[in-house]
């Protein structure tokens, strides 16, 4: 079972009437974060949106809030996000909002309340750079994007 973190929330004015973000299931990784548009907003193909989802949240030292883009939005209407996955430090204390793009043909309405994006809180390390004349060799070793092949 995985551990539960206790986040404060804030509501922002206005957006009391929105859900909460929750699990959709009891072994989902993401919560869903709702939009929180005064108006319907229309995301034409090839443009973006800035959509807030009216709340702001702590998050405890040592970990990050992470927002992901829905599947089925993707899916059904090319709906992603521009800064896939999105990050919420731990020391943010503004609203989150979603940038979402339309990769569709056809517009895409986002009304009040609609399930827009996923909120992921995952634990986090600091590096400590290591200065090194050489890396341990691996048997991929430097070979980079595409080195597998497409199969």
């Amino acid at each position: 079972m995985a551990q539960t973190i206790k986040v404060p929330i804030m509501i922002m004015p206005g957006a009391t009437d929105l859900p909460l973000p929750r699990y959709a299931s009891e072994r989902a990784a993401g919560m869903d974060l709702h939009a929180a548009v005064e108006a319907e907003v229309i995301v034409k193909p090839l443009e973006r949106a800035f959509i807030p989802t009216g709340i702001a949240i702590a998050i405890p030292q040592g970990y990050e809030g992470q927002v992901r883009p829905r599947s089925g939005l993707a899916a059904r209407h090319g709906i992603a996000m521009l800064n896939s996955p999105g990050t919420i430090d731990a020391d943010y204390r503004g609203e989150i909002a979603v940038l979402l793009i339309n990769l569709g043909t056809d517009p895409f309405t986002v009304k009040r309340g609609d399930r827009i994006a996923q909120l992921v809180i995952a634990p986090i390390g600091h590096v400590e750079w290591l200065p090194a004349e050489h890396l341990e060799p691996t048997s991929r070793g430097p070979e980079g994007f595409g080195h597998t092949g497409i199969d």
